[in-house]
């Protein structure tokens, strides 16, 4: 009788090519995402949610604020994460904030100016942003923040990084009832727990290795 014997794999290492076109994927994804829920008056989680109440409650930009909230967790992921996946997701922070941007500029942008429903924009928008967060993951960047936190977290203490995610994100749409109607707040509720679910369920170690190829030895 023969019985089959796991044969290890190695990861999967990514070309620069590779991650550059990867960044720029996911920048594209994201940016969608996060345009779709600013169409809605939805606030996400993390500091793109932090960034977007303060979107709302003051005249300053976007990106600008988006790209400021960001910088304590840099400095955080600096000692631990190294400098290469800090620049990468600096990059790749200040792509998505300049593309969301793009998308909303009239006669410019694509998508243009518009307004959905807050609960179609939370659920689509999130989904869409959360296969782009996880993109970015596999090319060794983040949209810092939390995701920051999640990735240290889980390659620390083997915690999944979306359940971490959503209980921070959590924390962030709680805090937007001080500027948005419930229904928006509860919507926004929905769009972290997407997200997170997509991060959660695709972003695990092992998740993304090839299959294992295979040997027969005696039994």
């Amino acid at each position: 009788m023969t019985s089959e014997i796991p044969v290890p794999h190695p990861t999967p290492t990514h070309s620069i090519v590779d991650d550059i076109l990867g960044i720029l994927c996911g920048t594209v994804v994201i940016s969608i995402g996060l345009f779709l829920l600013r169409a809605g008056g939805v606030v996400s989680g993390g500091t793109a949610g932090v960034s977007l109440l303060l979107d709302y409650a003051t005249p300053a930009p976007f990106g600008v604020l988006f790209f400021a909230v960001n910088i304590p967790f840099f400095l955080l992921a600096i000692r631990s994460k190294g400098w290469g996946f800090v620049l990468r997701s600096c990059l790749a922070i200040t792509l998505v904030s300049a593309a969301a941007s793009f998308h909303a500029i009239p006669g410019i942008g694509v998508l243009g100016v518009i307004e959905l429903n807050p609960f179609y924009a939370a659920v689509v928008g999130s989904a869409i942003a959360g296969v782009g967060v996880i993109i970015m993951f596999r090319h060794g960047a983040s949209m810092g923040g939390f995701n920051i936190v999640g990735l240290l977290l889980q390659e620390r203490f083997h915690l999944r990084a979306g359940y971490v995610m959503m209980v921070l994100d959590t924390v962030v749409v709680l805090a937007s009832l001080s500027v948005a109607p419930w229904h928006v707040v509860l919507a926004s509720a929905i769009g972290v727990v997407v997200m997170n679910l997509i991060i959660a369920v695709n972003h695990r170690p092992g998740r993304y290795v090839a299959l294992p190829a295979r040997i027969r030895a005696p039994h």
